[in-house]
């Protein structure tokens, strides 16, 4: 009887809302799988539990040197969230499943980017981090694990393709402003010519113009003005 209150303390344990435990009797998992939350019973001397936390772990995937499927060497990182859907599967069929899930993160992240090349990459961040997600949800379901959601955080490219590729994005800017010019004089051309040729057709619209030009360049107050001649008046004295 004295010694009932710390056999009693041996014997009880506890489990957060947020953890199972995973007991083991004489080296066999005991059936029921596992417990909690709340408390839980244990035979000293005879029982081994082990806790396990169901809430979701995230970590980052280190900087994984890839070579792109058009030979291109890139510098990739990634984050990656999930949780243990299964403690008894997570415990009994894996050693560590958080460290296993690290590696395989890693090694899937350089074998998915290794298919793409380097312009996929760069625009179909969503696309490389649907399949990473799936691919290791897959693998990952024998350990009792769930894979939630992968994120590319990062791709780093050798400082000499940055620098090619602002040049010719330089390139293509200038490439485009010359079209755009020339499009413009092409516009502006043609709206001459349609403008001679209305001038040309009505006599009376060139002198609308040339006194137009005249008010114009009197409201500018220049000191000299100069007057400009119709040319008829030009070709009577040139007779």
């Amino acid at each position: 009887m004295i010694t009932l209150p710390f056999s009693l303390c041996l014997c009880i344990k506890v489990v957060q809302e947020y953890e199972r435990a995973v007991i083991f009797r004489l080296g066999r998992l005991l059936p029921g799988g596992a417990k909690g939350p709340g408390l839980f019973f244990i035979l000293p001397c005879m029982d081994s539990y082990t806790k396990v936390d169901l809430r979701t772990v995230s970590f980052d995937v280190p900087p994984q040197e890839v070579l792109s499927k058009d030979s291109v060497t890139v510098a990739v990182d990634a984050v990656v969230y999930y949780r243990v859907q299964n403690a008894t599967i997570s415990v009994t069929n894996v050693e560590d499943a958080a460290r296993s899930t690290r590696l395989l993160s890693a090694t899937t992240l350089r074998n998915v980017l290794g298919t793409k090349n380097l312009s996929e990459i760069l625009s179909e961040r969503e696309n490389i981090s649907n399949t990473m997600q799936a691919n290791l949800d897959e693998a990952t379901d024998p350990w009792g694990v769930k894979v939630e959601r992968v994120e590319i955080k990062d791709v780093r490219l050798p400082v000499q393709l940055q620098r090619a590729m602002a040049a010719e994005a330089e390139a293509a800017r200038e490439a485009r402003a010359k079209v755009i010019a020339a499009e413009g004089e092409q516009k502006a051309s043609r709206a001459l010519k349609e403008a001679a040729e209305v001038m040309q057709d009505s006599p009376s619209a060139l002198q609308l113009r040339y006194l137009q030009t005249l008010n114009t360049i009197s409201a500018e107050k220049n000191s000299t003005i100069i007057f400009p001649l119709p040319i008829d008046l030009v070709k009577n004295f040139l007779k």
